[in-house]
């Protein structure tokens, strides 16, 4: 019986980049994560048994399989624009954890993925360091940002990629789609590719009454992705500020008498807040707060001339999922606010299969 690579994901959230992998073949043996809604999540799609519930630094190395791949995010928050910018935010050590690993599975391959910032922190220095005389010194590693829209993905998501080798030196895959789509290039997926025809007014703002367990504890789920397709019960005065927003436009576009002072006293700036996605081109990076418009550009992109024909509304969680490319029979675990911190905190599904069709032909040639 023919069988893929095998793979480790490491800080895996609720599964988006194994998702991608899995798609494109690959047989995921072991995976960890500490957030007990997030790892219920990947066990409901992908299996409880191989699930190490936990802090990572508690998994003992003799408990590490060898693999042909190991995958993965540590915790990006001392490196996020969004975040502190801490240089001793104990959570940017946690990369050391992944190397631990990487140590141990002995992969032909492994990918890291963090956010954009961290291509210029000190401890990106610290990984080359390590691959130039330290843990990984038989890797060869290539590293970069990839832009999601230009694999496919219908988001202007960022994401810093290393692909450490030691079956040669394996570049970052090619994109696949651009702005305009010439030169064999296809055109970048849009926001109507994706969430077009779905309910425009969801009749509910709750998740059902289910609960389920996992690792021995009880939890809300497992969900269904269309029973995340709820609403929320915003004030007349958000939904007179919503009415004023085009597509593409923010919160310049309020009248002041509208605005909190804050804003009213930022003249620049922030320019995605209170923003509505176009139908026509990529949405911006689904965050973990997509739900309020004040974080970012979260609005429904229907407006028109016609007040009637407006959507003064939030994206739901399900249309989140999507454009983040998760399948509609993913399942999902946890509360609201649970599910969205998944959502936003994933690997778009369809970058990670990129990346997963582009390394599949090098770990071939390696196994062989």
């Amino acid at each position: 019986m023919t069988t893929g690579p095998t793979m480790i994901d490491l800080f895996a959230g609720c599964g988006g980049m194994t998702r991608g992998f899995v798609a494109e073949g690959f047989i995921p043996v072991q995976a960890v994560e500490w957030d007990l809604a997030a790892a219920a999540t990947y066990a409901a799609n992908f299996g409880e048994d191989h699930m190490f519930w936990g802090d990572i630094a508690e998994w003992p190395t003799s408990s590490i399989p060898e693999v042909d791949l190991v995958i993965g995010g540590p915790p990006c928050q001392g490196f996020s624009n969004l975040g502190s910018k801490d240089v001793n935010d104990p959570r940017n050590k946690l990369w050391k954890e992944y190397l631990r690993v990487v140590a141990a599975a002995r992969p032909k391959v492994f990918v890291l993925e963090n956010v954009q910032r961290f291509m210029k922190s000190s401890e990106f220095q610290l990984l080359l360091d390590e691959a130039d005389h330290g843990v990984i010194s038989d890797y060869s590693l290539t590293y970069g940002v990839l832009l999601a829209a230009d694999y496919g993905v219908a988001q202007r998501r960022p994401r810093a990629i290393v692909i450490g080798s030691r079956v040669g030196e394996i570049p970052l895959p090619a994109p696949t789609h651009a702005k305009v789509g010439t030169g064999g290039l296809r055109q970048w997926e849009t926001v109507r590719s994706r969430i077009e025809g779905m309910i425009e007014r969801p009749g509910t703002t709750d998740l059902p009454q289910s609960r389920t367990e996992f690792f021995g504890q009880v939890l809300p789920g497992v969900f269904k992705s269309s029973a995340l397709h709820f609403g929320r019960q915003p004030r007349e005065l958000s939904l007179a500020r919503y009415d004023h927003v085009p597509p593409g436009g923010g919160r310049f576009d309020v009248p002041d008498d509208l605005l909190p002072r804050c804003w009213r006293d930022k003249k620049s700036g922030t320019t995605d807040v209170m923003g509505r996605m176009r139908w026509d081109a990529p949405s911006l990076t689904i965050r973990t707060e997509f739900f309020k418009p004040e974080k970012g550009q979260y609005l429904h992109p229907q407006w028109e001339l016609d007040p009637a024909r407006r959507l003064n509304r939030v994206i739901t969680h399900h249309e989140a999922a999507r454009l983040q490319d998760f399948p509609d029979d993913f399942l999902w675990c946890g509360t609201k606010i649970e599910i969205a911190k998944q959502i936003g905190n994933a690997v778009p599904v369809g970058l990670a299969a990129a990346i997963a069709r582009h390394l599949e032909p090098y770990l071939r040639a390696g196994l062989r």
